[in-house]
């Protein structure tokens, strides 16, 4: 039997998201707090004095950290943990 590409994906994902769900609320909203820095760094860079071609580098990587962190900060958090977060912003679903 052979697998699909996507199942065999989810099978070598799967251990990484069970770890990441196990981390604590709280290193979760570091790393969310994390992603609006890259975000902002990443926005920033693009106002340096130098080459086009470092400015484009320089934001794909920052951007790339910003997404990167913003969906682990979720994954970390989980729905509970999102639950929580929007209720410190006043938010409610």
């Amino acid at each position: 039997m052979t697998r699909t590409v996507k199942q065999r994906m989810q099978q070598m994902l799967l251990p990484v998201k069970r770890w990441l769900a196990g981390l604590s609320f709280r290193t979760g909203v570091v790393v969310l707090s994390s992603c609006v820095v890259f975000y902002a760094l990443s926005f920033a860079a693009l106002a340096l004095p130098v080459s086009a071609a470092l400015r484009g580098a320089l934001w794909f990587v920052l951007f790339g950290c910003a997404k990167t962190a913003q969906y682990g900060g979720l994954l970390i958090l989980g729905v509970e943990g999102v639950r929580r977060v929007k209720k410190w912003f006043g938010r409610t679903e």
